[in-house]
């Protein structure tokens, strides 16, 4: 079946709040919607915008989609899965909270016929209503205690990016330890460009492996961005410094600071202090609605730790005219 992926119709991710979710949405729907809208199929579009949101912004749906991916309706319904999503997981209710793995196939079956009391055709599960499996009861499983191949457990690790390596991302090799012989693999994880704090990143098939032959789980990667020398992260605003003369900072200057972009030109306003913050708007980190926030800049007045004798001539001299008064 079409599998459509919720969050990429939205433009969220997996982690995003629920307002996160309904700004998106609102942006979209705007965009879209068929009374306004010159873009190409852009009903289509709308619709599948709301589909989308109708799920994530409900609590209980989002968490059995985030859990069975398109078979989510299905097991909302209490419904079989479509043909092909063999490597779901079910939680039956009644069950103790247990899935197929690390089950007894043959008393989940029993505990959920049981609670259908169905017994197709008037039977009981140990009968003839259970034939449909090979006319063996549970026992055709394999028998009680027994059961086959399943998928291993997903690894979840931190990733930690610096705020401008998370910028640009890009592939990235990573050393993964096998507790069980102790021997590190080597892994490349592509790195989306802008990937924010708390996302995480799915390697497929890079978990533990499944126990008697069964497929190998998934590594999850959590990304953990922290500052470095140029960059920091508060809330949503990027930070940097800028280093500032004293005379700059008394009579304004033009100086070079750091973006994400690399090196462009700010205004220092006359009279400016250390502490002050310059708002340069559009050139922060991406946002979780796609939009790009702020880079505030910091002025830092710094002074030279060693005066040549005319420019401590100089100072004693602005110590002396100067009415100026710091405290």
């Amino acid at each position: 079946m079409s599998y459509k992926d919720y969050y990429e119709v939205l433009g969220v991710t997996r982690s995003a709040s629920k307002d996160d979710v309904q700004s998106a949405f609102r942006k979209l729907a705007r965009k879209y919607h068929p009374d306004v809208s010159k873009e190409p199929k852009a009903e289509d579009r709308f619709k599948e915008i709301n589909e989308a949101y109708e799920v994530l912004k409900d609590e209980e749906k989002r968490r059995l989609y985030d859990k069975y991916g398109p078979a989510w309706k299905a097991v909302s319904e209490g419904r079989q899965p479509p043909p092909g999503m063999d490597d779901v997981r079910f939680d039956f209710g009644g069950m103790g909270g247990q899935g197929f793995e690390g089950a007894d196939i043959g008393s989940i079956f029993e505990q959920f016929f049981a609670q259908q009391q169905t017994g197709f055709g008037g039977g009981n599960v140990g009968g003839a209503g259970f034939g449909g499996f090979g006319g063996a009861g549970p026992q055709g499983f394999g028998g009680r205690g027994r059961r086959g191949p399943a998928r291993g457990k997903d690894i979840e690790a931190a990733l930690e990016l610096r705020i401008e390596e998370a910028w640009k991302g890009g592939p990235r090799e990573l050393g993964l330890r096998d507790e069980t012989s102790g021997g590190v693999q080597k892994l490349t994880v592509k790195i989306p460009a802008g990937v924010r704090d708390g996302q995480k990143i799915r390697l497929k098939d890079k978990g533990q492996r499944g126990p008697m032959g069964g497929p190998p789980g998934d590594l999850l990667l959590e990304v953990k961005l922290h500052a470095d020398e140029r960059f920091r992260l508060e809330g949503q605003e990027l930070h940097t410094s800028v280093s500032v003369t004293p005379w700059e900072a008394a009579l304004g200057a033009s100086v070079e600071v750091a973006t994400l972009e690399g090196e462009v030109r700010l205004k220092i306003p006359a009279g400016s202090s250390s502490g002050r913050q310059i708002r340069l708007r559009g050139k922060g980190y991406p946002r979780a609605d796609g939009e790009r926030g702020d880079l505030f800049a910091t002025v830092q007045i710094k002074v030279p730790s060693e005066l040549s004798e005319r420019e401590r001539e100089l100072f004693e001299e602005l110590a002396k005219v100067s009415g100026f008064k710091a405290r």
